[in-house]
């Protein structure tokens, strides 16, 4: 697996890294833990040295997972999670919080869950309006000096808070959403940490599975499935978008290639800065995503693909309201 550079960081890690909230929150019940386990370690032996998870996917469930299976390679990876939310007491409402003393205290849990004294990158995971940015960078500083984290990062923050948080302590890394389906990071986002030297890493890069080919009009999707909320899902979008779905399988098919390797070899030829990190639960997916590291776009290719990418109207937003609400701030 070739290596990255997040930005002007010294933190290098695999092209392609692995989401790993799938296993455990978000859509449909959490893969058997054995079973989780088992998927994490086979991306180790492929190579991949970057992993993504987060205290809210579960809650707290998928960290777990995470450590057990990564505990006996530790000084081979790089870890990632996040902090942001209080929980009610059925674990199930999410309230923003990014005080310092909760900041404290969910960094010492996810080390515990994590089975390890140090977190690799630390991801605020929403902007919370109530908190200034610089309290919360200032925190995670103070969190870097302490040898309990390593790196920062902001999570679908937007162009001048990213500032405000980088002039208080370097930011790493910032994850946002970006696809062929949703392309707004590259407006403000992109210039931005291009000026300051920070990567990026694009979370659902697949489109939450649907730019895989596998998701078909009048698909529907069970209540605990997130995508059953998101409008973009819906049977009058997934007709709609279907187009998008037709275009990708057939570059693929003259390339041939996957769908998904062209929809990440796509993301990976943007920008050297770019380190995706699509999630899967099944081994085969794993397979098919990573081999996207070897396939090489040309200039013609890619300009075929956005050219063609103009002529596809996107249909749905890709969060509902309350949801939505919380990003690009």
């Amino acid at each position: 697996m070739k290596k990255r550079t997040l930005g002007k960081s010294a933190l290098e890690v695999s092209a392609l890294g692995l989401g790993c909230m799938g296993l455990s929150h978000g859509f449909g019940p959490a893969t058997e833990t054995k079973k989780a386990v088992s998927l994490i370690r086979a991306a180790v032996d492929r190579g991949v040295t970057f992993f993504d998870t987060a205290e809210v996917y579960g809650p707290y469930l998928n960290e777990e997972v995470v450590g057990e299976a990564l505990a006996s390679v530790r000084d081979q990876v790089v870890i990632a999670t996040k902090f942001g939310f209080t929980f009610g007491d059925d674990n199930k409402q999410q309230v923003l919080n990014s005080k310092p003393e909760h900041i404290r205290w969910a960094v010492e849990g996810s080390l515990k869950r994590l089975r390890t004294d140090v977190i690799d990158l630390l991801y605020q995971h929403r902007v919370d309006p109530d908190v200034p940015i610089e309290d919360v960078a200032g925190t995670v500083k103070d969190l870097i000096a302490e040898g309990k984290v390593k790196h920062f990062g902001l999570s679908e923050a937007g162009a001048q808070t990213i500032r405000r948080a980088h002039s208080v302590q370097s930011v790493t890394a910032v994850q946002s959403e970006y696809s062929l389906w949703w392309r707004e990071p590259e407006e403000q986002i992109f210039p931005t940490l291009e000026e300051l030297g920070i990567g990026f890493v694009p979370f659902s890069p697949l489109g939450k599975g649907f730019l895989t080919g596998a998701i078909k009009e009048g698909m529907t999707f069970g209540s605990d499935d997130f995508r059953s909320k998101v409008p973009r899902f819906s049977p009058e979008a997934l007709l709609a978008n279907q187009e998008l779905v037709l275009l990708l399988a057939q570059i693929a098919k003259d390339k041939g290639v996957t769908s998904a390797q062209i929809a990440l070899a796509w993301l990976l030829a943007q920008k050297p800065w770019i380190v995706p990190i699509p999630g899967t639960t099944k081994l085969q997916r794993l397979e098919e995503n990573l081999g996207a590291a070897t396939v090489s776009l040309s200039d013609s290719e890619l300009n075929t693909i956005v050219g063609a990418l103009r002529n596809v109207k996107i249909q749905g937003d890709r969060y509902p309201a309350s949801l939505q609400s919380r990003v690009g701030r």
